[in-house]
């Protein structure tokens, strides 16, 4: 197998996944991560149907990610009086196994620290092809050459921006902002919505959830500090328990902003250069990243290894193999349904939730798009070029 030394950008899900499939079928992986050390904790990820528990299996992790599951958190939706209206059901939110971020990406490094080499706190600044690898630089790190390079840093992918362009040609904004925050609010397990903004307590994301309806922002995704007054300035003048909530977000141990937006790109490959996860098919909150991430490192290392190392015929069969099914990142947004714009469709949203048929409906819709593809078996594909 040729082109065995890879670097990987990113050390969330999709980065360690893709190290470990690599790792499988002979290869050396380097993965850099901006972050000083992996990042623990966080919102709640999913996996769903039948595809996402097959590529759990086959990774040897699933009962791991069984047993280190948060199980699913209902959510009452109240009034401005605290009145309880609805319920969401965990199941809706939470897929087959719900797991915390940090738990999932501290079991995949645990599966890959040994065998893969780990760079913290640094990032790439340049990529140039040569006809035999890619040469790159490093914010700290001595510059180095690798066969093949992975951006697998997520929607706003560093990688994606020096190999393919700017993100304003790939990331398109659609019209609302999340937030977490880590903060003690005194109670848990409630939603509340105005129109245009949402807030969850003690639900499956963070301590404190929150969506807004918004123009598009600028701002330092680094500034926590101005990522804090941005969310205080969008809950101004709230109702329920909204003021006392932004009393606390200034001393919020943690606090993350980001926009809900989509990627669009026609090629997740260019020259040696490939995208994986949200950097290639990100929709923010849209309930299928974390699957998608996990099932396109099994097919883009497990096509690799398919090839002997072809970048040129694995990345192809990637692509063609995986834009289908990544087609469910392209299904709308979650900001106007977690955060409706108007009283109407409020109590629309909530009158879905009383109705059972209607959630059926919606989780079998959620299980056709989570399997909606045909895994190869990678390994027999590969017997004859894997180092045994």
């Amino acid at each position: 197998m040729k082109n065995t030394t890879v670097l990987i950008s990113g050390a969330s899900i999709a980065g360690p996944a893709l190290a470990y499939w690599l790792n499988h079928y002979g290869c050396t992986v380097t993965v850099v991560e901006k972050a000083p050390a992996l990042r623990p904790g966080g919102q709640a990820v999913d996996f769903k149907g039948a595809t996402h528990l097959t590529v759990l299996e086959r990774m040897g992790i699933l009962a791991e990610v069984r047993r280190r599951q948060t199980g699913g958190t209902d959510q009452v939706i109240v009034d401005a009086d605290g009145r309880r209206l609805t319920v969401m059901p965990g199941e809706f939110s939470g897929g087959d196994i719900e797991i915390l971020r940090g738990d999932l990406a501290a079991l995949l490094y645990e599966r890959t620290a040994e065998s893969c080499e780990y760079v913290f706190g640094d990032s790439i600044t340049s990529l140039t092809e040569t006809t035999g690898g890619v040469h790159v630089t490093f914010e700290r790190g001595a510059p180095r050459t690798f066969d093949l390079v992975v951006g697998a840093d997520g929607i706003h992918s560093n990688v994606r921006r020096l190999a393919f362009g700017p993100e304003s040609e790939y990331v398109k904004f659609l019209g609302h902002y999340y937030a977490l925050a880590d903060l003690d609010a005194g109670f848990s397990g409630a939603m509340y919505n105005e129109p245009g903004r949402m807030v969850s307590v003690g639900g499956p994301k963070a301590p404190a959830f929150f969506v807004f309806a918004s123009e598009q922002l600028d701002y330092d995704r680094y500034d926590t500090g101005q990522q804090k007054r941005i969310l205080i300035d969008a809950y101004r003048n709230g109702g329920w328990k909204i003021p006392g909530l932004m009393a606390k977000v200034l001393d919020a141990r943690e606090l993350y902003l980001d926009s809900i937006s989509q990627v669009h790109i026609d090629r997740y490959a260019k020259g040696r250069v490939v995208l994986l996860g949200d950097a290639a098919y990100g929709n923010t909150l849209g309930g299928f990243g974390t699957g998608l991430a996990v099932v396109g490192a099994y097919v883009l290392a497990g096509e690799l290894a398919a090839a002997g190392g072809d970048h040129r015929t694995a990345f192809q069969k990637y692509d063609e193999v995986f834009r289908g099914y990544a087609k469910v990142a392209r299904q709308g947004s979650a900001g106007p349904f977690l955060a409706p714009a108007t009283p109407a469709k409020i109590r629309m949203r909530n009158w879905m939730f009383k109705r059972r048929f209607l959630l059926k409906a919606m989780l079998k819709t959620t299980d056709w798009f989570a399997t909606d593809i045909e895994l190869k078996d990678y390994a027999k594909l590969a017997r004859t070029s894997v180092p045994r």
